[in-house]
């Protein structure tokens, strides 16, 4: 070996060296750090799921995060016009963003819950409650991560939003919302839903049907003389049943999926034919699917004789929002996924290989979540990372690890400066 290529690897060998050094020490004070916030960051988390947040009403739990971001001393705190509550810190020429929604579904049936489903129970480091996994486990470590990643000086180079936003059934309203109403773009985004603490790269997408039946009334005592809209809908259901499982497939995503979730009549009353019946798909898509293959593929199902009873629409939300706003938003929800040499993909990775010495692949979410606007929609680079396992979302059981509600900040925390490397 010459004596020049000898000096260039010790060199290179040197300068590997001293990265690994430096990342050490930011890995060491990081733990310090967080270490130091367990008891407050924990006391925040448990404040913000005890606030109940259901039915599109974020207003006080919005509050109680933007207090807590005005504690840590974001440089903004505020409420966007659809009625999400936003934090900015950091003021560089890349924009970060940390999605959270904080709003939750219902309770269901409260006799079901030996607990107070919003003071929630603590069993073997686990910590049951409404919300707690599905998404209030992030927020504690994305508000404190952002905190510490400026006093660190990791978010050199970036402007970073947190956006804790609204109407968790309708994936990417709130953060089209904030995009068009506020004005800011990010150029990448991380979603906090539960990935059991690995980095995520995509999912299924989602579209969300009505089919409506057209039929005429009769009292029931004489329905032959009536046309009965239920019974013209049945060979549809079962059409929607059989083709489940010829849906087509992704090697990532996987397969497709339809599911009549709802059905409805209309009748002049309980002893008359029915006039209309309606039901409702919620219809999961990947990629190479559009709304217009899935409808046409509905449609087919309908027999031919009874066609022109039928229509099959496509759906939106226009409900306001706690403000009193009103966003538009079409019921398709994109499949998205980046790949996993995506340098956004990678950064995630790498941090976690830093912080916990954890290899393997991204994985995906078998739900949908704001990645249907952010990646599908905007064409944003997204990842998703947070504490907790998708599979209790909804549940009774619903729980989150604590210990991955105070470790994620770390995550949060790093991921600036890995994403600068990657860059």
């Amino acid at each position: 070996m010459s004596e020049a290529m000898s000096f260039g690897i010790k060199k290179f060998r040197d300068h590997i060296y001293a990265r690994k050094h430096v990342m050490d020490k930011v890995i060491d004070e990081l733990n310090r750090r967080v270490a130091e916030s367990r008891e407050d960051l924990l006391k925040f988390f448990f404040d913000i799921v005890a606030i109940p947040s259901m039915d599109s009403d974020i207003e006080a739990v919005g509050k109680r995060i933007g207090e807590e971001m005005t504690r840590l001393g974001f440089d903004k705190v505020y409420v966007d016009r659809y009625g999400s509550i936003v934090g900015k810190i950091g003021d560089g020429p890349k924009i970060l963003l940390y999605d959270s929604h904080i709003d939750t579904v219902g309770i269901g049936d409260p006799t079901q819950w030996p607990w107070d489903p919003f003071k929630g129970k603590i069993e073997n480091g686990d910590f049951y409650a409404r919300g707690a996994l599905d998404e209030k486990g992030s927020t504690p470590g994305m508000v404190y991560g952002l905190a510490i990643a400026r006093d660190m000086g990791l978010l050199d180079g970036y402007t970073a939003y947190y956006l804790g936003n609204i109407e968790e059934w309708c994936d990417g309203i709130g953060c089209q919302a904030f995009v068009d109403w506020e004005g800011i773009t990010p150029d990448f985004v991380v979603i906090g839903e539960p990935t059991k603490m690995q980095v995520y790269r995509g999912h299924k997408g989602r579209l969300e049907l009505e089919v409506i039946c057209k039929g005429v009334s009769a009292h029931a005592a004489s329905n032959f003389m009536g046309d009965n809209a239920i019974y013209k809908m049945l060979p549809v259901i079962a059409g929607i049943r059989d083709s489940d499982a010829t849906l087509p497939s992704h090697e990532f995503l996987g397969q497709g999926r339809i599911t009549v979730t709802r059905i409805s009549s209309v009748s002049p009353s309980d002893n008359a034919v029915p006039d209309e019946c309606r039901i409702f798909i919620d219809r999961r898509v990947t990629f190479g699917e559009t709304p217009e293959s899935v409808i046409e593929a509905i449609e087919k199902l309908i027999p031919a004789e009874t066609r022109k009873d039928f229509s099959v629409n496509r759906l939106v939300y226009d409900e306001p929002s706690h403000t009193g706003a009103v966003f538009v938003y079409d019921k398709y929800f994109p499949a998205w996924a980046l790949e996993e040499t995506d340098p956004f993909v990678v950064a995630g990775k790498d941090a976690i290989k830093a912080l916990w010495d954890r290899d393997g692949l991204a994985g995906k979410w078998d739900f949908s979540t704001n990645g249907n606007y952010w990646r599908g929609k905007a064409g944003i680079p997204s990842i998703g990372f947070g504490p907790g396992n998708e599979i209790y979302a909804h549940a009774v059981e619903e729980h989150v690890p604590l210990e991955d509600v105070v470790e994620a900040t770390k995550f949060y925390a790093l991921l600036p400066t890995m994403l600068t490397r990657n860059s």
